[in-house]
């Protein structure tokens, strides 16, 4: 999910941007501070929003950069368990399918990707057997976050499942939604009556 979560850090703004204008410099040297930031807490930063406000810059003794007090405002992504996501798949390997959701990557189990047994062909396509259903690099799907873990900071774990209800790729959605046609009766001949 995404949040707007607020900062209040002292930002140092190196000599080179003295130039531009001040809030300019700041956002720079906030997003080169910032930018790509992951932690279980906060989780992935995306970019910055807002400045809220900038205090008097000071300058410290031996550092050509001055530093300022500033509030601003942060995007971030921060998955959560049970959460619904939109995603493109980026790649396919015999294992399962890589899925880009914005600023991070999830990866789905072969046995995850649908309601069917699913196989890999050599140009990457995973199809259903009985269903006959594929799913391709660009793809969009939606997907269940199912398990996350940050145990490597610089590069969190996000496992994902599309065999639920109104999972998968977009077009199997619109698909399941569909008014299905009523099968055909079958003919049933009448019950012989007893005779008394």
């Amino acid at each position: 999910m995404f949040y707007k979560i607020g900062v209040k850090d002292r930002i140092r703004v190196t000599p080179d941007l003295f130039g531009i204008p001040l809030e300019l410099g700041i956002v720079k040297m906030i997003k080169a501070k910032y930018e790509g930031f992951v932690s279980e807490e906060t989780g992935i930063v995306v970019d910055v929003i807002n400045v809220a406000s900038i205090g008097e810059g000071m300058i410290l003794p031996g550092d050509g950069s001055s530093f300022y007090d500033t509030t601003f405002d942060l995007l971030v992504f921060k998955p959560e368990m049970q959460e619904v996501v939109m995603g493109k798949i980026k790649d396919i390997a015999d294992f399962g399918a890589f899925v880009t959701m914005g600023p991070i990557e999830g990866m789905v189990h072969i046995g995850q990707s649908m309601e069917d047994y699913a196989s890999l062909s050599k140009d990457k396509v995973l199809t259903g057997r009985d269903t006959k259903r594929t799913l391709k690099v660009g793809d969009v799907c939606k997907a269940r976050i199912i398990a996350v873990s940050f145990k490597d900071s610089a590069s969190p774990k996000v496992g994902l499942t599309m065999r639920q209800a109104g999972l998968g790729k977009l077009e199997w959605i619109s698909d399941d939604l569909k008014p299905k046609e009523p099968k055909e009766a079958k003919e049933t001949k009448p019950a012989k009556k007893e005779k008394k």
